[in-house]
């Protein structure tokens, strides 16, 4: 599908303005949403992807917010618009959850909030499946996964849990560096016991496509194993019990 950057004054057009108030604008909350977007310093979106939207790509489209790439200042970065139907009021808690990740070197970097977007540096890469796909190298794929498992680690340290990582497909991002991010923080929390470590193993060990192609990649055979060096690490979440549990994956 044809990329498209359309400048800020073009936006009150269709489809753009039904984008930016998906899934039905209105006049009012069009113009909030435009002068929120000024605020922001954003000069243009750029409409690409893999998603639709009223015939239109995006990035990712998802239950909170449709994302795209903004253009602030010359700079490329993305940009998340809170859906009209949305189940929240407003982007503050992502964006305070994201503050919370990057606190700990996790996550796209914040650049920006409003109570309609978000503002998040740009991560150009493929999701976890996709990159894993295309790479064959066992010492590479072991260094991503190793770098995914470091950054729930410093999440489980922080008293910050993801919540979506049992099931990640759209929540690990690897950039053409083959440097991994944990993204998609919005149903993140600090009042539930964090339970990062655990629940990404279940995605890349323990179960599903991706678990497969993982052990088939860098030879994890004996779940067994893994489970009882996991159910140590959930008992008892130092470092020590951490590295034994890399040791175990062959990390």
């Amino acid at each position: 599908m044809k990329t498209q950057k359309i400048p800020i004054k073009n936006l009150s057009e269709e489809p753009y303005a039904s984008i930016l108030c998906y899934p039905k604008p209105s006049a009012a909350e069009l113009r909030r949403r435009l002068k929120e977007l000024q605020r922001l310093r954003i000069k243009a979106l750029e409409f690409c992807g893999e998603k639709e939207v009223f015939g239109t790509a995006v990035l990712g489209k998802g239950c909170v917010g449709i994302v795209t790439i903004a253009y602030r200042n010359g700079e490329k970065v993305a940009l998340k618009i809170r859906r009209v139907d949305a189940d929240r009021a407003r982007m503050r808690h992502e964006a305070e959850m994201l503050k919370k990740a990057n606190s700990v070197n996790v996550g796209p970097k914040l650049l920006g909030v409003s109570k309609n977007f978000l503002l998040m540096q740009f991560i150009d890469g493929d999701l976890f499946p996709a990159w894993l796909e295309k790479r064959k190298a066992r010492a590479l794929i072991k260094k991503v996964l190793r770098m995914v498992l470091e950054q729930c680690w410093r999440l489980d340290v922080a008293g910050l849990d993801h919540g979506e990582l049992s099931h990640a497909p759209k929540h690990i991002i690897v950039d053409g560096e083959d440097v991994a991010f944990v993204v998609d923080f919005e149903t993140a929390s600090l009042n539930r016991r964090p339970s990062n470590v655990t629940s990404v193993c279940q995605f890349l060990f323990l179960g599903g496509f991706v678990a497969g192609k993982v052990a088939e990649r860098v030879g994890v055979k004996d779940k067994r194993i893994v489970v009882e060096a996991l159910r140590r690490y959930k008992s008892n979440r130092n470092h020590e019990n951490f590295e034994a549990f890399l040791k175990v994956c062959g990390l």
